[in-house]
């Protein structure tokens, strides 16, 4: 027996709806669906007549599908889409908000599903992101000490510069002021460059840039907190 169509059935198409749950702070039905989406059998695919070559087929598909999924994490920036506003907020709880339990990871079952998780953390974790860089930033400089002395040492030579021209009175002396800071930042690359301060930067970057995106794409999305209402 045939059911005709209801007329008066609403049909929204799949990114509107997307879209809506993502307003609406509905996150973790959003990363339920596309973990339904991905794990639905694929009917296109014919039926092998051993069970043992098609379990083989399974497990390297699994595993290529796996490894495609993390690569895809490399064809795209979530910090490109951050904004001044993530970095302004209240700092999610490190226990419970950041980390949380073993019951908050799981793999992503796609490479949208990782993006998605991608993004949307790198948003709510913003400010965890930032103070972890500055930690290893700080933990990258206390093994090298050489960069260390050179980063205090720029520092050092910029504030007394600073302090210098207001003793010296070097506003009214606008060419000595602009050729003491050309000097200034000469002597700065020549120090950062030869106590290889940027390759402690960029070891922090790249350990950094690393972590987050791991974290960001197996950190399953929850809803986030909401203020409640006033009655």
């Amino acid at each position: 027996m045939a059911f005709a169509a209801n007329p008066l059935s609403l049909s929204v198409p799949d990114p509107l709806f997307e879209s809506w749950l993502r307003d609406n702070n509905y996150l973790e039905i959003l990363d339920q669906r596309t973990t339904s989406l991905a794990a639905a059998p694929d009917s296109s695919s014919p039926p092998t007549s051993s069970a043992l070559t098609a379990a083989t087929t399974g497990l390297f598909h699994g595993l290529f599908s796996a490894i495609g999924t993390l690569a895809s994490l490399l064809t795209f920036n979530p910090m490109t889409r951050l904004t001044a506003e993530d970095f302004s907020g209240e700092t999610p709880s490190w226990t419970l908000g950041f980390l949380g339990g073993c019951e908050s990871y799981a793999f992503p079952s796609s490479a949208a599903q990782a993006k998605l998780r991608a993004c949307e953390n790198a948003k709510r974790f913003a400010r965890n992101y930032a103070y972890l860089f500055i930690a290893a930033f700080a933990c990258t400089l206390y093994q090298m000490p050489l960069a260390l002395v050179g980063l205090i040492s720029c520092l050092a030579m910029w504030d007394l510069l600073k302090v210098m021209s207001h003793k010296w009175r070097l506003d009214d002396f606008p060419v000595r002021r602009q050729v003491l800071v050309r000097v200034a930042q000469c002597a700065t690359v020549i120090i950062l460059f030869f106590s290889n301060v940027q390759l402690a930067l960029l070891c922090t970057i790249v350990v950094s840039y690393a972590a987050m995106l791991l974290h960001a794409a197996f950190r399953k999305l929850t809803p986030t907190q909401q203020p409640a209402k006033e009655r």
